[in-house]
């Protein structure tokens, strides 16, 4: 059962192409937005785009969500800023790169904060925002990286598998206060962050992984891997045995 679009929307990671794909896919004319990022020059830019296209407010916050302390007041901000919140979507992270990681602990463990620690206290503050308010979509970007552990990215892997455990439990525990929960599973997508890769026929733009975020928001799904064809893939990926799988080259 599909249910109208938000009004009030907050992003987290907000200058990062797939929220602000999003952004743009939400848009109506009495909307508003909170945009938190870190890059305040190309915050603003997202927030003049916004304006232009018709948004009825735009109100911004440069922080770096690595810094957990600081996530209480930037969110009580953002909540006196919208009045209330319809739809918090979680969408920084960071790749990392898997060499460095596995040789050197403290590059592993930048990628677990940013993607999973940083992620969870966000999350925390917002579900139980949510579940008070018996309303609203609580909207996480994890990674199809998650499903399962590959020795190409097993880092970045876990991160995501740990946050994808972690916004389940969410799920499970506020969705019967009439939240909505969603995990949002893309695979590869063309941005900056996936520059430095060869880009083939699974990549897909930022609007497309936007558009289907969107439709998910709108039927009130739990997950959604997009772009679609990622779900049967995945499903193979996973039932590979063990003895065969540590095998492969993936």
């Amino acid at each position: 059962m599909s249910k109208p679009l938000p009004r009030r929307i907050l992003i987290l990671g907000a200058t990062s192409a797939i929220a602000a794909a999003v952004a743009r896919e939400l848009l109506a004319p009495d909307m508003q937005f909170f945009l938190v990022a870190r890059n305040a020059e190309k915050l603003d830019t997202i927030r003049k785009d916004l304006q232009t296209r018709g948004a009825a407010s735009v109100n911004t916050h440069v922080m770096d969500l690595d810094d957990t302390t600081a996530h209480e007041q930037m969110l009580s901000d953002a909540l006196r800023s919208l009045g209330s919140i319809d739809l918090a979507l979680i969408a920084h992270g960071v790749l990392g790169d898997q060499n460095q990681a596995q040789s050197n602990y403290p590059a592993a463990e930048a990628i677990l904060v940013t993607n999973f620690i940083s992620a969870a206290s966000l999350i925390t503050w917002l579900a139980n925002y949510f579940e008070n308010a018996h309303q609203g979509t609580l909207a996480v970007i994890s990674s199809v990286a998650g499903d399962r552990g590959r020795k190409s990215n097993y880092v970045y892997g876990a991160s995501k598998a740990a946050l994808n455990v972690f916004v389940d439990g969410v799920r499970n525990r506020i969705d019967r206060a009439g939240v909505q929960v969603l995990t949002i599973r893309p695979g590869f997508v063309t941005t900056p962050m996936t520059a430095h890769l060869p880009h083939g026929p699974l990549f897909a733009s930022p609007a497309q992984v936007a558009k289907g975020i969107v439709k998910a928001i709108a039927a009130r799904k739990d997950v959604v891997y997009v772009p679609g064809f990622w779900r049967p893939i995945m499903f193979i990926i996973r039932s590979v045995p063990e003895f065969l799988f540590k095998k492969l080259n993936l």
